[in-house]
């Protein structure tokens, strides 16, 4: 029989959501993404060691270069792995500054190429807000390409897709999170709040015609995943990759195109606001995401800061 990770891959471009080096050669990703979390996770990994004293010694004592230079370090080994594209996230304490989200974009993307890594190997990763969507359409339009992550609302995604942005990040685990707290029940299958937000922006995109790729991430169980097969593309843990590939089930593809959805909206930021100051799950999420993203960024810079 076939695993079902080989499955998905038939239906899904399966994305890993690590910077664990010996879990992507292990299970084969197209792609990979990494974020201020799995840095500084990865920063603690003895195989990285000569890494995070290489940035900090090119960086003259400015600790968010430093921080630049060990994410662009860490893609460069990751893209030696997968055949596709590595996403780097930008700082996210600049997640509500559209002008420095830019600069830091920039400034990522000339560190790889520095490296000899041309930018259509690489993806600029940022915060869903409205500030970082219009960084995003602007990156866009210089051929810098985005995925935009912490993504909760659906206002988040349409946006997104009008911007012109490449890619987005829909966080399944955390949406079923919220409302499994909320509602203090579990979901499975296509109940799942997460699976069904997935799956309308899905259906809306084919719909609209609109060429943003949707990648769900964040899963908390196999079950998750299942139902989404057939997505553009999934990012998965190496915990969840690896119960896929020793999983010999039969596994059914659940999305395709050509499934009814709402007629195409334009939001305004006055739209877009309301619409998700009105989504409590995705309010909460969002600010949630990027604080937990920003205490990291900064426990990677204290650890960068130690090696001085």
């Amino acid at each position: 029989m076939t695993s079902k990770l080989d499955q998905l891959k038939q239906f899904t471009t399966v994305v890993a959501d690590t910077g664990d080096l010996d879990a992507i050669a292990r299970l084969k990703p197209v792609d990979a993404t990494t974020n201020p979390s799995l840095l500084l996770k990865a920063a603690g990994m003895p195989r990285y060691a000569e890494l995070l004293r290489g940035a900090v010694a090119v960086s003259n004592g400015d600790l968010g270069l430093a921080c630049d230079h060990f994410a662009v370090a860490v893609g460069q080994e990751i893209l030696k792995v997968v055949p596709g594209r590595i996403s780097t996230e930008v700082d996210a304490r600049l997640s509500f500054d559209t002008q420095a989200t830019l600069r830091r974009a920039e400034r990522l993307i000339e560190l790889y190429e520095q490296a000899g890594i041309g930018r259509e190997r690489v993806l600029i990763k940022i915060a869903s807000t409205w500030e970082g969507i219009r960084a995003a359409e602007q990156l866009e339009k210089t051929g810098i390409q985005c995925n935009l992550t912490l993504l909760f609302a659906f206002a988040q995604a349409q946006a997104c897709a009008d911007a012109g942005v490449f890619l987005i990040s829909p966080f399944v685990g955390r949406i079923y999170d919220w409302y499994k707290k909320t509602e203090g029940r579990d979901f499975v299958g296509a109940e799942d709040p997460g699976v069904q937000s997935v799956t309308r922006i899905y259906n809306y995109y084919k719909a609209n015609g609109y060429s943003t790729v949707v990648m769900g991430a964040s899963f908390r169980n196999l079950g998750q995943i299942e139902q989404l097969a057939g997505c553009d593309r999934l990012t998965i843990s190496p915990e969840l990759l690896q119960q896929l590939a020793d999983d010999q089930s039969p596994l059914e593809c659940k999305l395709s195109g050509g499934k009814p959805a709402e007629a195409r909206q334009t939001l305004g930021e006055g739209q877009f606001r309301w619409a998700l100051n009105e989504d409590a799950m995705a309010t909460e999420k969002l600010a949630e995401g990027i604080r937990l993203f920003a205490r990291d960024q900064e426990k990677l810079e204290a650890l960068l800061a130690g090696q001085v």
